[in-house]
């Protein structure tokens, strides 16, 4: 309850009405009658949102212009920060959270919420004030929170056809959303995949571009309001975004932030579809990609970010930036760059990089260097969308209507979330009928995904990867074993649940529950789409129950279509699941019959992606497409009783895990091995010809005669940013028994780095080991050829885990350098290996 207001002093009277909605002439009773005081008018809700943004604008000084358009991220930057440099937004990264651990209370939310409103608000020096907004990664609910529903990512609503559920999801995420204290949610995502070894696949719909733009316009008005209703922007909803702008689902390779190639109007109609209907319902902000069309990096692509989006389509929010996005544009760095304002960005997300470039920024608006008529441009566009939202006539999060944590979980949320489920369920197999199951039948329950809400709800989920969550970190939420127990027990049946598959009593079927564990970008990419080879343990699993004439129904969970033939083929009926979310009931609800085992709710998802009959990962679209096994739109239902004959098992892909220790011959990746160049620009850039370079240009390489023509590689630096060189394993070596063993490099060192030139192996994301390869060898004879051996240790010493190398070599440099490198291999130490001992 609000705090009454005690009538004081004239002058606190006068302050009174200046900071609320009322203004003009006031008369105020005094001993003597009545006198008038002249109180500051603030702008009210009769006048258009476009005189009153205009207004604040023109009140601006130049420092409250750059902050407003820097989004720091919350794990960055205080209330007190937020006040000083008049910061116009802030973000909960995905592994930020109140507090600065993985998960923290609705109260804690609220309560953050509420000191970054009122230091935004604050105008104790001088400024005009202006609520910040917040935004949030909510993109399968609002995921950051413990007692919220977490629906099925987005490939699993793709095989529903469903706009009007998505609707209710989005309305249902944007309370969550609100309940918390949070104005914004970066959501919805339109990508078409059309590579499924991206780590994002799970992001977008369907590699369809009609499902996508069927969607997008029912999330957008689900998550604001309908357009020109009171109700617009307003109580329970938020402001959406369309993204990541555009073209980030086709990328060569399915690599993530990598480039998407062809002409323009062709990627326009397929990865652009999307977002014509998200601005037809108002939306209010667009995401700029990480990504590049034809090399160049959509942060700096004026002519989609500014000519196609506002001129040709329309819209009138503004454009956000994605996670230090700004500082890949070539030239660019986290803390200057000015280019990705030129080119249509309105606000960049600078979540630890904000000081620096906000410093940057106001230097070169007084400078000139910056345009700051186009620093205006975006700063009113921002102004716009918060006087549109009715941010600048709320009240703190906390005493808003829509806050509150009993506004979190409800029956009636979850019970949009179980509908979800049910309806992205796709049924591939379902031999001699064996479902619907009959809950008079013994049943057991098993696999790693049987009983786990982490395997359930995949990445973007408590933190950022989706990984290391317990099923008591979740409030709320069902497994998918629970939800079949219940259903067993509501209709006399028992189920019993077994972490390694054993049994006392001999089951009538076995449910065997399995499937990818939790990744977001970058870590979720792959080289292939082997889900596992014929030693895999799921697969053991499967096939144990087979030998002992035990039906078995596959759950499978994943975020992607994946090569599961011989699962396919061990099972009896086999159910794609995707990534379900919390309500593990939903699964229950179809799989499980009523107490005389008729079907209680159908099957009625249909594949949004097509399942791919080889594991080699290359794309397979399009209802008729080559390489499909099961065609985009393919689904059964409890009406169609599948037989079909045994599938090959041979995916297409070496999957032997032996490894010779050659890892770079005659200049060129051995084996399976495959080389990558990498910038600030991007990470991910393949290299398979001996003429390549980077995004950027920071690192390039070219052949080089050695031993015979064009047998070396050599690899240029130029100095343009660190930049690096490295060879892949197409899933990751354990290398934790060879090392004592060296890796041995045949090369020659033409130009040194006046910095570091750092070598070493990777394990994945935030895990390497890297040694300065100039503090260990001898480099005075810098122009001839040489042979150098390393141990392991040196890189286990540095951090490398050797159980998991997915990258055997490594090289790295910030400055101007040329190296040429003829081989490389892991051999034994000898006498002159450098063992770099503790």
């Amino acid at each position: 309850m609000r705090k009454p207001h005690t009538i004081g002093p004239l002058d606190n009277l006068a302050s009174l009405f200046q900071n609320s909605a009322l203004g003009g002439l006031v008369f105020v009773l005094t001993a003597c009658g009545a006198e008038q005081i002249n109180v500051a008018t603030p702008p009210v809700q009769s006048q258009s949102v476009d005189v009153r943004a205009e207004q604040l604008l023109q009140k601006m000084s130049l420092e409250e212009k750059v902050g407003q358009i820097l989004q720091a991220d919350i794990a960055s930057v205080t209330p007190a920060e937020v006040k000083s440099y008049n910061l116009g937004s802030v973000l909960n990264g995905g592994n930020s959270a109140p507090g600065g651990g993985k998960v923290a209370s609705v109260e804690e939310w609220i309560a953050l919420a509420d000191a970054f409103w009122e230091a935004s608000t604050d105008k104790t020096d001088g400024g005009l004030g202006v609520p910040l907004l917040w935004g949030t990664d909510a993109v399968h609910g609002h995921s950051n929170i413990q007692s919220a529903v977490i629906f099925p990512h987005n490939i699993g609503l793709g095989a529903a056809r469903d706009p009007d559920l998505l609707g209710r999801i989005a309305s249902v995420t944007a309370s969550e959303v609100r309940a918390t204290g949070l104005d914004w949610n970066f959501a919805p995502t339109l990508a078409v995949a059309q590579d499924d070894r991206w780590g994002r696949t799970y992001e977008s719909y369907s590699e369809d571009p009609s499902i996508v733009a069927s969607y997008s316009g029912a999330i957008v008005k689900g998550m604001q309001g309908e357009p020109g209703s009171d109700g617009f922007l307003k109580g329970t909803k938020v402001i959406s975004t369309a993204k990541h702008f555009v073209g980030d689902g086709g990328t060569e390779n399915g690599i993530d932030k990598g480039d998407t190639q062809g002409s323009i109007d062709e990627l326009w109609a397929l990865h652009g579809a999307g977002y014509p209907p998200a601005i037809s319902a108002d939306v209010q902000s667009v995401m700029a990609s990480f990504s590049s069309i034809n090399g160049k990096k959509m942060h700096g692509y004026r002519e989609l970010l500014t000519d196609k989006l506002r001129g040709e389509l329309g819209f009138t929010g503004f454009v956000v930036g994605d996670w230090d996005g700004h500082a890949e544009i070539p030239g660019c760095t986290p803390t200057d760059c000015v280019a990705a304002l030129n080119a249509g960005v309105d606000m960049y997300m600078a979540p630890d990089s904000w000081r620096g470039l906000y410093n940057s920024l106001l230097v070169k608006a007084k400078s000139g260097e910056l345009d700051t008529a186009r620093l205006d441009e975006a700063v009113l566009r921002i102004l716009t969308v918060k006087v549109r939202s009715g941010l600048l006539d709320g009240v703190k999060p906390s005493l808003r209507a829509a806050s509150g944590a009993d506004k979190i979980g409800t029956a009636q949320n979850r019970a949009v979330g179980r509908e979800a489920v049910r309806k992205s369920l796709v049924l591939l197999k379902n031999n001699k009928g064996i479902l619907p199951l009959n809950p008079s039948r013994n049943i057991l329950v098993t696999g790693s995904g049987a009983n786990s809400i982490q395997q359930q709800t995949g990445g973007w989920t408590l933190n950022w990867q989706g990984d290391g969550n317990s099923n008591d970190e979740f409030v709320n939420a069902e497994t998918i074993y629970e939800g079949i127990s219940k259903a067993f027990k509501a209709h006399g049946g028992e189920v019993s649940l077994s972490s390694n598959g054993t049994f006392e009593s001999r089951p009538d079927v076995v449910v065997v529950v399995f499937g990818e564990e939790p990744y977001a970008e970058y870590r979720g990419d792959r080289s292939d789409l082997v889900f596992e080879g014929s030693d895999g343990e799921n697969l053991a699993l499967v096939e144990s129950f087979k030998e002992q004439d035990i039906p078995v129904v596959a759950i499978f969970l994943s975020g992607r279509p994946m090569w599961v033939n011989p699962l396919l083929n061990a099972s009896d009926a086999f159910v794609a699941a995707w990534l379900p979310g919390t309500e593990g009931g939903g699964v229950a609800d179809v799989l499980v019959g009523d107490a005389q085992g008729n079907a209680r709710h159908d099957f009625v998802g249909r594949l949004s992606f097509s399942w791919p009959s080889l594991g080699d990962g290359n794309p397979v679209n399009g209802a008729n497409a080559k390489g499909a096994l099961f065609p985009f739109g393919y689904g059964l239902d409890y009406t169609r009783v599948s037989e079909f004959a045994t599938l090959s098992e041979d995916p297409g892909v070496d999957l032997s895990k032996s490894f010779d220790g050659n890892i770079l011959n005659r200049g060129d990746a051995a084996g399976k091995f495959s080389l990558y160049l990498g910038d600030n620009t991007n990470a991910n850039v393949p290299a398979p010809a001996l003429i390549s370079k980077s995004l950027s240009g920071a690192i390039a390489t070219s052949g080089v005669d050695y031993k015979a023509q064009e047998d070396a590689r050599k690899i240029s630096f130029s100095g343009a940013g660190k930049a690096n060189l490295s060879i892949r394993a197409p899933r990751p070596l354990d290398l934790s028994g060879r090392e004592s063993d060296a890796l041995a490099i045949e090369w020659r060192l033409d130009s040194a780095p006046a910095g570091q030139l750092n070598i070493g192996m990777s394990c994945g994301e935030d895990c390497s080991g890297m040694v300065d390869a100039k503090s260990v060898f001898n480099f005075s004879n810098k122009n001839g050829w040489r042979e150098d051996s390393i141990s392991l240790k040196c890189f286990a010493n540095a951090g490398l885990d050797l159980s998991k190398v997915n990258a055997p070599f490594v090289l790295e440099a910030d400055s101007a350098a040329r190296i040429v490198v003829h081989r490389i291999e892991l051999v034994e130490a000898n006498a002159t290996t450098k063992s770099c001992a503790n």
